[in-house]
């Protein structure tokens, strides 16, 4: 049986360019590269076979995406990590991305971050996909406290 995207853990597509989920299986990705997706971000750390594919990088583009690699420690994320992930988004705008982590908690949050600082959103309105999925930890709430209010929100 062919593998959908939308059996990708935790997939949200957010609008026609950009979708967020959890780690896909190399099935799923290879779904990815079918449905027009060109560019993979995951925030994600490779060290973990639970939570990674052997060698996701060769086979995105194997598959004719570009990956992006932004490693965000759970229990640590960074403003560096975040600025990266503002970048890899603002360079790619426009193109089929998918945005992954393990579980779609780290894609989440950083995407309300760049809905809240980037594109302008309202708070609340920026966070609505996360909080389908997670309300954020202690580490998570503040960082994004302290992102929001570092970057004029």
């Amino acid at each position: 049986m062919e593998s959908k995207i939308t059996d990708i853990y935790e997939y949200l597509a957010v609008d026609t360019t950009l979708s967020t989920s959890g780690q896909p299986t190399e099935a799923q990705l290879v779904s990815v590269a079918h449905a027009g997706f060109r560019v993979v971000i995951n925030l994600a750390l490779h060290n973990d076979p639970r939570y990674s594919l052997r060698d996701e990088p060769s086979l995105a583009r194997k598959l004719g995406m570009e990956y992006i690699h932004i490693p965000v420690q759970f229990d640590a994320p960074t403003e560096a990590d975040l600025l990266a992930f503002f970048a890899a988004m603002e360079r790619h705008q426009g193109e089929k991305v998918l945005a992954h982590c393990a579980a779609n908690m780290r894609v989440s949050a950083f995407l309300g971050l760049y809905r809240a600082i980037k594109l302008d959103q309202p708070v609340e309105q920026a966070f609505s996909l996360m909080k389908t999925i997670w309300e954020p930890n202690p580490v998570w709430a503040t960082f994004i406290s302290v992102m929001l209010g570092k970057h004029g929100r």
